[in-house]
């Protein structure tokens, strides 16, 4: 199911959320079914429970899970980061709901043992179970 939300609805929502970022035009919020991960702040559904690859991840605020696939987030610019399992080239993520940071997706793995993350996305503690 897809929802329309109005610029309006995100500007009031960009008001009351100190964790903003900047959005144009008209959004469209892709709504999930079954076991889901929200943004904390808005609700607004990121992934689903079935596409974890891992809840073994570390974030600079506690755990943090590998997904396959997320939705309603937007990328932010590319930058080298370095991790404790080496140096990855990654972008953070936000809510298209409220502008949360809620992750970081893994665009490129300079380890080989690492190149299985590339194109999966993390999400931190800033997302809740529905």
């Amino acid at each position: 199911m897809i929802s329309l939300v109005s610029p309006r609805f995100l500007q009031q929502l960009h008001r009351t959320n100190r964790h903003t970022h900047r959005f144009m035009g008209r959004l469209f919020v892709i709504n999930l079914e079954g076991k889901i991960y929200s943004c904390r702040y808005c609700r607004t559904h990121l992934a689903l429970y079935e596409d974890i690859v891992s809840k073994t991840f570390h974030s600079r605020h506690g755990k943090a899970y590998l997904f396959n696939k997320v939705v309603n987030v937007s990328l932010g610019e590319t930058e080298e980061r370095p991790m404790m399992t080496g140096l990855h080239t990654v972008a953070d993520i936000f809510c298209v709901g409220c502008g949360s940071i809620v992750g970081w997706k893994y665009e490129i793995a300079h380890e080989k043992d690492q190149k299985y993350k590339e194109g999966k996305s993390v999400l931190e503690r800033s997302v809740e179970m529905l």
